[in-house]
């Protein structure tokens, strides 16, 4: 907990102001959209969460659909492909709220995951909390990220996720952003990982991303190691 505490403080005094919120900021409730329903599907060359590879560095696809609320509240449920202990599959079920206050918007969720058809033994399903703050600092927003999880998928017993983000517009329809984040995991590596990038917004509804992630943890497997991303998002 102490690289945590560390990290915390590195990561607020980088931010003055705070930051933060979801991934998928094009599935946040507007008044003008016609529906509460949104929809993502999507593929990439490769899985990468927290900077460490979820598909063994094979190209994957994924999709989400969910409900936004007026009021700030959703759930959603979401799928995408792996590679681990014998499942080829990961689904999650999610519930959260997205408000405002003193000048930020803060998302909090609670989220169930699945590894659907893993080996016999294999600890197959978790928790995990998630806290966002996001904060926009005119064209620019920053985003700080908490999660935990008391109990994480296979051998990894507790885990905690602390990141930084900022994004930054380069051109129209094109922006720019860098993710520094630092994992404490039980019976699990803890290490550092980062990602920086492009996305280009191709139309109102697909983007395609471009992105170099990486970890300090290369001698603790190939999932580790470096690689340059690329994907593409279909929202509606």
């Amino acid at each position: 907990m102490i690289r945590i505490f560390l990290c915390l403080l590195v990561l607020a005094g980088g931010l003055p102001n705070a930051v933060a919120a979801q991934d998928r900021d094009t599935a946040r409730y507007r008044p003008e959209r016609a529906s509460h329903w949104s929809f993502e599907i999507g593929a990439g060359t490769d899985n990468r969460s927290k900077g460490a590879s979820k598909s063994g560095s094979d190209p994957y696809v994924f999709g989400d659909v969910q409900w936004n609320g007026a009021n700030g509240f959703y759930a959603d449920a979401e799928f995408e492909t792996i590679d681990s202990s014998g499942s080829s599959v990961e689904t999650e079920m999610e519930a959260g709220w997205q408000y405002s206050a003193l000048g930020f918007d803060f998302d909090t969720s609670a989220s169930h995951k699945w590894r659907l058809g893993a080996v016999a033994g294999h600890d197959d399903a978790a928790w995990e909390y998630q806290f966002d703050v996001i904060k926009d600092f005119g064209a620019v927003d920053a985003r700080f990220r908490v999660e935990h999880s008391p109990d994480g998928l296979g051998s990894t017993r507790a885990s905690t996720w602390v990141e930084g983000r900022v994004r930054f517009p380069l051109a129209d329809r094109l922006k720019a952003s860098v993710t520094l984040g630092l994992r404490e995991q039980n019976n699990a590596p803890d290490y550092t990982g980062w990602n920086a990038g492009v996305a280009w917004a191709l139309t109102d509804t697909t983007a395609l991303d471009l992105r170099w992630h990486g970890t300090d943890a290369q001698d603790q497997g190939s999932q580790y190691e470096d690689a340059l991303v690329a994907s593409v998002l279909v929202s509606f």
